[in-house]
């Protein structure tokens, strides 16, 4: 099973966005999903917070700023 990674902080209005098409598209095809605060974590927001939200897939950088559901769910998929 793989696992999506959503990185974003409170109050992002596309990480709210984001966060609805990572729960429809994970339990479409049944995959783990996680949330992450890039305001509690010094290195993800170093790596990332020109880019929030940001997607992961297994930990490999999948999307940023808007998640297509077509695209996460072929990357689930494979």
């Amino acid at each position: 099973m793989k696992t999506v990674t959503l990185i974003g902080k409170p109050g992002c209005h596309l990480c709210e966005v984001a966060r609805d098409v990572v729960v429809r598209v994970c339990a479409e095809a049944g995959a783990a999903w996680e949330e992450k605060d890039i305001n509690t974590d010094p290195e993800l927001y170093r790596k990332y917070w020109e880019q929030i939200p940001v997607v992961l897939v297994d930990g490999a950088q999948h999307d940023f700023w808007r998640v297509d559901p077509r695209r996460l769910r072929a990357a689930l998929d494979a």
